[in-house]
């Protein structure tokens, strides 16, 4: 693993008060790739372009997806802090039809139900997204989305277990 991605490792366990996330332990034995992904990956979130909040619904929504716990436990505990309450993640699991979200939640949402399910959005679905965001942040969310998609893979078949 190294020093470094050790490092990056215990600073990224002290960010989420859970140690050492177990896919970064994992994850990290591949070092360059391992940075490289962090890079990507924080380019997404923590630093994209969506409010907090979506970002994490729509990870949220593709975990659950997925059947990823992994990465939808992780990520329920850091959408507290991005204002995703416990509501929220019942509506979840539930879908975009659930009651409550509001009409550009509903779409992203929706976008990321196509992206799960058929890798594709349809026209009915891009013009709704296109009424709520810009053709940059359409980017975005698809990619988003593609990447939780790849990285409930990564951790199913690489067998990560949960962080305690």
């Amino acid at each position: 693993m190294g020093v470094v991605n050790w490092l990056i490792c215990r600073i990224a366990g002290r960010a989420t008060g859970t140690g050492p996330p177990n896919l970064f332990l994992t994850l990290a034995r591949r070092r360059g790739l391992f940075r490289g992904w962090l890079w990507f990956a924080g380019r997404l979130m923590p630093g994209g372009t969506l409010p907090r909040r979506e970002t994490e619904l729509v990870i949220l929504r593709v975990a659950h997806l997925s059947d990823c716990r992994y990465e939808f436990d992780h990520h329920v505990r850091i959408g507290r802090r991005a204002g995703v309450r416990e509501r929220d993640v019942q509506r979840l699991k539930e879908g975009p039809d659930a009651v409550g979200w509001n009409p550009r939640e509903r779409a992203i949402l929706a976008a990321a139900d196509q992206l799960h399910d058929r890798r594709d959005l349809d026209d009915e679905t891009w013009t709704r997204l296109r009424t709520h965001l810009s053709e940059g942040q359409c980017v975005e969310l698809t990619m988003l989305a593609a990447h939780y998609e790849m990285l409930a893979t990564v951790i199913g078949t690489l067998r990560v277990q949960p962080d305690h």
